[in-house]
Formats: structure tokens, C-alpha cells, sequence
């Protein structure tokens, strides 16, 4: 967007990258106030050259209670008592929310007793700040505005609605001409959002959506200083040689203008990757020109043995750093700071016409999640990393974005723990109105080419630095029209994107990129195991965008603490209530088929806690067998397997679908199914073919292992026993099958267990894999397929699991402590006397009330342990998030008499050297 000039002033809007500019620890959870009611914090911006200072919060009030005028509402010292705090990135609601305005929306039906009306007319944001220099020059730069604003300054417009719309869209406006010394204000007045009338942000059947709409700034606003020179859109073109990455090429590339009415000489200088840049630009007065830096004029630039970053996993995650300093008259004028990594991506067509990835020339399959930011776009940059930290937890490589771009800090912290990225528009809203008339988008107006177009331009600049983002996918549901799709290349071209662009996560074409090679042919609610083996829907072939056996409920811990008694009661008792907390959608709003399925194969639930019991079992054996059959067909010579997204990764709040942990990081049989599946070096069972094979997601071949699959009858009787020594197996996702198990054996029971035991060459157990099974298999049909599912007309009996005895498991657990970093480990033993397995024995690490202690990231758990064996499991955590409790540890399962043993408080461990 390009705004109109204004009065007394210069306005520029470029679609340039934010940067990481703002403190970490800055979050809209608690709001950015002072005590007093409707205060909001001061921001003293410094004179220093380059700075970048982001307003410290808000004072908002709705334009329903302001009768004064925008001029006043927006000058200096205007009173605002009776106005809410907010934070510095905050919409409405979640201003409210901090205010206690409503109960917690997270619980019960509360969100639906929030009133719409209140959010259907704009709304005031005001903030104040300082400057002691007006003579340096002063910037406003911002994005995330849901869904425009009208803009003031000291009590002076200087940008429309018109000029400000769209959440993507980036502004800088050069307010120098208003800013005096002493406090100055900005004032927005936010417009309602409407997403299908705005290319904005909104939800459609993942969560009960927001009231307000997300209406509000979402964004850090940012006050620049400088001299006449001001740097911008600096970043950095990387060709990493592959496949031998012994070098790399950097080019550098930075926009020096000249916001001075006169001639002058800038001189441009600073490092990247310790090479040291300098060039001098002529600029005459308000001219704009790009600074280049190539290996040809700065050899330097030509890396030998270049730091390649790789996904976790695969190696490390080095990045590098550019720093350039725009100078005139021998003065510092302006800065630019940029990090980044060295990484080649690609993802061309296959034979079979899916997309195939490959970072740093070796191929990989996608193994993804769906991302949920928080319901109301509250920002914590801590709550994110410990969701990001349980990806690669769980041996995952990659999250979707489908719309709800995060700020800048997501990036950062994908990029320092190796997580791949894929971000892009949303479906089904303004964002396909054009393109997929079966959904509620408007069609687009004029504008509205242009608006998207610069929110093209806004993303590609700030997201193309970051190593972690391997691709951009420009339509979702359905791909841009010929007119839309070129002004996102165009866009993407100017920004000197770099990776491959995805004309849509569905199995759609776009006219110049032709086919996206993916496919969005669900399913998104209940299927059994054994349908992710055939290679056709949604199954282990070619690349899906989106896909999982719709329901995860959560653990009993999380359910008390989401639902009311009554609410919990109607949960297990009637499959076709309505579930708030499952989705807005009509499709969505039962549980009927889930609950069906664990009825038709574990028998009927007899209370709340069986019906969990029994939920955790069927999402462990669900998600386990996704992971499980993608793995298994990534090297086919014939429809490979080339990415799989678990739709969703996490919720945006608290949910009864679509989540491989809760809302407050609590996990349950999904996660650890899981986890199980996407373990480096791994022993799996197929339910097409009952094979038994090894995966290698590591590099490197492996060989002198052996497989061992021993099946029982739910009482611990042993029926068949087999193992095969010599077992090798190649890297990056090659398979190996080692065995088949018989399609019948003697006096097996319908319902029985399988446990497959992988062990190296020195006999030490690498990975252990134990299943639920049945003689009569889940029987699907596949002629009454739709969007979201394939029916079941005959359910797998595994009805016989009740029948296990309760067994005793032991547990023994102390408590280390490092640098505010807390490791309990834990044993834990089956002390039967008898034959019966415990199955999927659950560790839970509690505090004294018994309260669960989150997040936690566990060695491993779920485990499932005969007579006499044990397993000695470790929990990572934040001491303090005990809470000054010490730890317990809980232990419960499908069919072990629960206790909780205590862990002992935390002990500060002892450093090697010192012993």
C-alpha cells in the first residue's frame, strides 16, 4: 500500500521485514499498564541512531464511549482515566481478558457468554512517548492491524483506514515533522474485523472463534530514529554448493534512501559472516538506492567450508550475522542487523507428481504439525518455545502456518532449534474469496489485489532470512487466479525469495506454478489405524497438507480443569451432544464418530476415567500408526510417501480435537504415539501387510541388529515368538522388513498384544514398540468416502484389554537440579507376580496438590512392561515451575494400580570436574 500524502509530513509504505527490534520477554499476556486503572506505560525513545523502540502498551477504549474528538483523543495529556490497558501487542479482547472484564474463556462455555456487540464499532488505542532530540528524524513502523486504522500524531492524522488495512501489510510513516521534545502520542482507531471481508485473520471449525474478531494490533509498533540516510530492506541472498557444501555465496543487498531535502554521500559499511562491506552512494535529495555486495566485487563473499544449518536431527543450527551502518557527513545516520543461515532448499515435482523436499541435497520427508498461535493472539515467547521444544521432542521437522503468521520471534527461536517452517494464507475466508466460492470470502474489490500483494511483499521481506522457512504456500484450500498469483510471484521476486513458493496446500494448480503436489484429502475425523497404510485419500502416499483422525482427548488432569462436572458427565455418556469444545462446525460438533469407534472396539465406556483410559489408547495406537505408515513408504520406488501434517500440532485453546498436546502442555496417548513413531532408529509393525520393519531416519546405514516380535494373549500367555539376527539397514529414511507375522497362530485370542523389541549389535535395546491387535480386522468403506472421513462398518475387537488383570508397578525417583533446570528420573517395574504385561504405563510428574507440573519433556513414556522388567525414564522441566512444591511422580496406565511416589526436591547436581 501506498498512502496519500499528508499535511506536514512525508508518509512511506514499504512492505520491508520488522526484525527482531523488540525485548524478548515483552508479552500482551498481563498487559503493559501501571496500577492505576487505564494508565498506560510512557516509552522513552532514545535519539541514538538506528534505534528502534516499541511502544510499551496501550490505553484502548471503545469509540462508543469517546465523544471527544480524534484530534484530542490523540494530543499529549489527554485524560484517560476509565480506559483499559493493553499490552503493546494486544487485540481487544485479550485487553479485556488481562482487565478480568469476563471469566476465563478457556473454561466451560464462558467465550460464548462474551457479547459480540461491544466489538462491532472501532476502537481507540492511544500510547504515549518521549523524545529529547526532535531533530533526529522519527519513523512510526508497524504491521499486524486487524483489520485498519485511521492513524493520528499529536493530535494530527497522518494515515486512513484506506491507507492502513489488512494484518499483513507493513507501514512506515515519517512523522518527523510532529515530534517535538518532551511526550508526544499515536493514536489508532481500529476498525472491527470482519475476516470475510478482510484480508485479515480469523478461524473457521478449529476453535469457538473470538467475539472481537482478534480486532487490534497484533504487531509490535516500532518508533525509528535516525539521520538523513535510513537503511532499509537489508538482508542476504545465500547459494550454498550442493551436494559437496564446501562453499557458499553470499550477496548482500540493502535500500540506503535519503530522506533529506538536499544532496548527500552515504557511506555503507559493517560485516557479514566477519567479512567486512564498505561502499559509498550519491543520493540526491529523497532518492532511494540499493546497495549491492557480491562475492565478485567483495571476494571475501566466496565462504569456503561454510556453517550449514541444518534441520534438528540432521546436525546443527549455526547462523550468521549482518550488520551495516548507513553514515553521513562521518555521522552515524542508520543501522540494519539481520541474522541468518546458510541452507539450500528444494522441492521438486516426483515422478508421481508430489512435491519431494530436499535441504542441503539430501531428501526428507516432512513430518509436521499444524500450528494454533493462542486464540486471541496473546504473544508469549516463552509458552511458544515450549511448544516448539516439544516438536522437536517429537521427532518432528516441521510446522504449518496457515495464516496467523507469528511475529518475528517465532522464527528466530524455529531457526535456533531446527524447526522447519511452512507458512502461508489462510483458507476458506477474504484470503480465497476470489477462488473458492464454496466457502464465506467475499469476492475481492480493486483494493484488494493491492492489499494482498503488499502483504506478499511485507511477509517474503521479513521471513527470508530465517533458514527455518523452506517454503511460502500462496493459496491453502484453493490456489490464486492467474491476476492473484502474479502479484504474489511479483512480490516474492522483488523480496529475493529464495525457496520454493507452493501454489496451494491442496491438490490444486496455479497458471504459472502449475501443480501444488500436495493434497488435502483429509481424513479429519475418526479412521482406524490401519487406513493410513493404503496408498490412496489420505493415506502414506505423496504429500498431506493436513490430515489426522480428528478427536485427541485430553488427560483427566486437563478435562477437570476445561468442563464443569455436568459438561464431563455428558462427555462419556452421550456421543451425540454437542461439544463446545470441539468445533464450531456442524460436521464437527459431536463426537459421534470417535465415539462410536471406541465403543465398536474397546467395548463401552463404564465411567469418565475409563472413558480417558480408553481415548488415550485409541489416540496412541492412532497417531502412532500415521507417523508410522508415512515413515514406512517415504523410499517406495512407486507413490512414496513425501509429507505427512498432523492436523493440528496444538490448539489455540482448550479443545476436545485436533491437538498432539493440550492447551496447557499436558500430554496424553497422541503425543506419546508420537513420539514413539518418529523415533531415529525405530521398529514398526504394519497393519496392511503385518510386517515388521526397522526405519532409519538417521544418516547414517546401521547394521548387526536384530528384531524380535513376540505376540500374547492379553493374560501375558506367550503364542509366538521369532527374532532375525543381521538385520542392516540404510539412511535417510530407508526401511528394512525383517519379518512377517503369521496371518493365523494357534490358540491366539481375538484381542492380543504384540511387542517388537529392536536391539544393536552389543544387544542393548534401541527401540521397543508394543501393539494392540485383533484377529478381526477394522473394515472400511472406502465407496462412501467424503472430505473429511471413510466410514467404518466392522470394528477390530479389541474388547479383550479389559479382561487384564490390574498389576503392581513400582516406582523409585530422585530430583537434579541445574541452572534452573530440573531432571527427575524415574524407575519404574512391573512387580507382577504373574504373566500380565502393564500396558502403556503412564508417568506423570506432579507437585504436592498433585497437580501436574508442565511442560515436561519425558526420555520416553507410555511404556508397556512385563513381569520383572523395568525402565528408567527421565523428565526435563523449570524448577520453577514446581512452584517451590517438590515433585512427585504419578503412575497410573491402562491397567497398573496407580500410586504417586515422591521425587525428592531438587538437588543441585554436581559438575564432573568437582567430583
Amino acid at each position: 500500500m501506498f498512502p496519500r500524502r499528508a499535511p506536514g509530513h512525508r508518509l512511506a509504505t514499504a512492505a520491508v521485514a520488522l526484525g527482531l527490534l523488540c525485548s524478548l520477554n515483552t508479552s500482551a499476556w498481563a498487559g503493559a499498564r501501571d496500577p492505576a486503572h487505564g494508565s498506560a506505560r510512557i516509552t522513552r525513545v532514545p535519539s541514538a541512531a538506528g534505534s528502534a523502540t516499541p511502544l510499551s502498551g496501550f490505553a484502548i477504549r471503545s469509540t462508543a464511549d469517546v465523544g471527544d474528538s480524534a484530534a484530542a483523543v490523540s494530543s499529549p495529556g489527554y485524560p484517560v482515566k476509565g480506559w483499559y490497558p493493553a499490552g503493546p501487542r494486544s487485540t481487544v479482547l485479550a485487553a479485556l481478558l488481562a482487565d478480568g472484564a469476563y471469566d476465563d474463556p478457556f473454561v466451560s462455555t464462558n467465550l460464548q457468554k462474551i457479547p459480540k456487540s461491544p466489538f462491532q464499532v472501532p476502537w481507540w488505542y492511544r500510547s504515549d512517548f518521549t523524545v529529547t532530540d526532535p531533530s533526529h528524524r522519527t519513523y512510526l513502523d508497524f504491521s499486524g492491524v486487524i483489520s485498519a486504522a485511521d492513524v493520528y500524531v499529536n493530535g494530527r492524522q497522518v494515515a486512513t483506514t484506506a491507507d492502513v488495512t489488512g494484518a499483513y501489510t507493513r507501514h512506515e510513516l515519517d512523522v518527523t515533522s510532529l515530534v517535538k521534545a518532551g511526550t508526544n502520542t499515536v493514536a489508532f482507531r481500529i476498525q472491527p474485523n470482519n475476516p470475510n471481508k478482510n484480508l485479515t485473520m480469523g478461524w473457521l471449525d478449529w476453535l469457538q472463534p473470538p467475539p472481537d474478531q482478534n480486532m487490534g494490533i497484533v504487531r509490535d509498533v516500532l518508533v525509528r530514529r535516525g539521520g538523513p540516510v535510513a537503511l532499509r530492506d537489508a538482508h542476504v541472498v545465500t547459494e550454498l554448493a550442493v551436494p559437496s557444501l564446501t562453499t557458499a555465496d553470499l550477496t548482500v543487498k540493502a535500500q540506503a534512501r535519503n530522506d533529506s531535502d538536499t544532496p548527500v554521500t552515504a557511506e555503507v559499511s559493517g560485516t557479514v559472516a566477519g567479512v567486512a562491506l564498505a561502499r559509498s552512494v550519491e543520493l540526491a535529495a529523497h532518492q532511494t538506492r540499493t546497495v549491492t555486495f557480491t562475492p565478485a566485487d567483495t571476494p571475501g563473499l566466496h565462504l569456503t567450508a561454510p556453517k550449514v544449518w541444518w534441520p534438528a536431527g540432521m546436525g546443527g543450527q549455526p547462523l550468521y550475522d549482518l550488520d551495516l551502518t548507513a553514515s553521513a557527513g562521518g555521522t552515524a545516520s542508520d543501522t540494519a542487523h539481520e541474522t541468518f543461515g546458510i541452507r539450500d532448499v528444494r522441492a521438486p515435482l516426483n515422478s508421481d507428481g508430489a512435491r519431494q523436499y530436499s535441504i542441503n541435497g539430501r531428501r526428507l520427508l516432512i513430518k509436521g504439525g499444524g500450528w494454533s498461535p493462542d486464540e486471541f493472539l496473546r504473544w508469549d515467547r516463552t509458552y511458544v518455545e515450549d511448544r516448539l521444544r516439544y516438536a522437536v521432542d517429537l521427532g518432528l521437522n516441521a510446522i504449518r502456518l496457515e495464516g496467523h503468521i507469528e511475529p518475528d520471534e517465532f522464527f528466530d527461536l524455529a531457526d535456533r532449534l531446527g524447526v522447519l517452517t511452512l507458512p502461508g494464507w489462510e483458507c476458506c475466508d477474504k484470503w480465497e474469496g476470489q477462488t473458492n466460492p464454496g466457502e464465506s470470502g467475499e469476492k475481492w474489490s480493486a483494493a484488494d489485489y493491492s492489499v494482498a500483494r503488499a502483504s506478499m511483499a511485507a511477509e517474503a521481506a521479513r521471513l527470508r532470512d530465517h533458514p527455518s522457512v523452506v517454503s511460502f504456500l500462496i493459496g491453502s484450500d484453493a490456489a490464486p487466479d492467474a491476476t492473484i498469483e502474479k502479484g504474489y510471484l511479483d512480490a516474492l521476486a522483488a523480496a529475493d525469495w529464495a525457496v520454493p513458493v507452493v501454489p496451494a496446500a491442496s491438490d490444486k494448480s496455479a497458471p504459472q506454478l502449475g501443480s501444488s503436489g500436495m493434497k488435502m484429502t483429509g481424513p479429519y475425523d475418526w479412521v482406524p489405524p490401519g487406513y493410513w497404510y493404503a496408498k490412496r485419500e489420505g493415506g502414506a502416499t505423496g504429500f498431506n497438507s493436513e490430515t489426522s483422525a480428528g478427536p485427541d482427548i485430553p488427560t483427566l488432569d486437563t478435562l477437570r480443569r476445561m468442563m464443569t462436572p455436568a459438561e464431563l458427565d455428558t462427555l462419556w455418556k452421550n456421543p451425540d451432544a454437542k461439544q463446545y469444545h470441539r468445533s464450531p462446525s456442524a460436521t464437527f460438533g459431536t463426537l459421534k464418530v470417535y465415539d462410536a469407534a471406541l465403543t465398536g472396539r474397546y467395548g463401552a465406556p463404564k465411567s469418565l476415567a475409563d472413558y480417558v483410559e480408553k481415548a488415550q489408547l485409541a489416540q496412541y495406537e492412532n497417531v502412532r500408526a500415521q507417523y508410522e505408515a508415512y515413515e514406512r513408504n517415504q523410499t517406495d520406488a512407486s507413490k512414496p510417501s513425501t509429507g505427512v501434517v498432523y492436523w493440528m500440532f496444538n490448539s489455540g485453546w482448550t479443545s476436545l480435537h485436533w491437538q498432539l498436546m493440550d492447551r496447557y502442555l499436558d500430554q496424553g496417548g497422541a503425543y506419546f504415539g508420537a513420539k514413539k513413531a518418529n523415533e531415529p532408529l525405530h521398529v514398526q509393525y504394519a497393519y496392511d501387510d503385518r510386517s515388521v520393519t526397522v526405519v532409519n531416519n538417521r544418516h547414517t546405514p546401521v547394521s548387526g541388529l536384530t528384531a524380535r516380535a513376540t505376540l500374547f494373549n492379553p493374560d501375558g500367555t506367550q503364542k509366538y515368538d521369532k527374532a532375525v539376527t543381521g538385520v542392516s539397514v540404510q539412511g535417510d529414511g530407508a526401511h528394512s522388513t525383517t519379518l512377517t507375522l503369521p496371518a493365523s497362530v494357534s490358540g491366539l485370542a481375538s484381542t492380543y498384544l504384540a511387542r517388537l523389541v529392536l536391539t544393536d549389535a552389543d544387544g542393548k535395546e534401541v527401540s521397543r514398540n508394543v501393539y494392540w491387535l485383533s484377529t478381526k480386522a477394522d473394515t472400511l468403506d472406502w465407496a462412501k468416502t467424503d472430505w473429511w472421513h471413510t466410514p467404518t462398518t466392522g470394528y477390530a475387537d479389541l474388547t479383550g484389554l479389559s479382561s487384564m488383570a490390574q498389576v503392581p508397578v513400582t516406582a523409585t525417583a530422585s530430583t537434579t537440579d541445574a541452572d534452573g533446570t530440573s531432571t527427575t528420573t524415574v524407575t519404574v517395574r512391573n512387580a507382577g507376580r504373574g504373566k500380565t504385561p502393564s500396558l502403556l504405563t503412564d508417568v506423570h510428574l506432579v507437585d504436592a496438590n498433585g497437580k501436574p507440573v508442565l511442560p515436561v519433556r519425558w526420555s520416553d513414556n507410555e511404556v508397556s512392561l512385563w513381569p520383572g522388567e523395568s525402565a528408567t525414564l527421565t523428565a526435563t522441566y523449570r524448577t520453577a515451575d514446581l512452584h517451590g512444591s517438590s515433585p512427585r511422580v504419578r503412575v497410573a496406565g491402562w491397567n497398573a494400580v496407580e500410586r504417586t511416589v515422591p521425587a525428592g526436591a531438587p538437588e543441585p547436581s554436581v559438575p564432573l570436574s568437582s567430583r
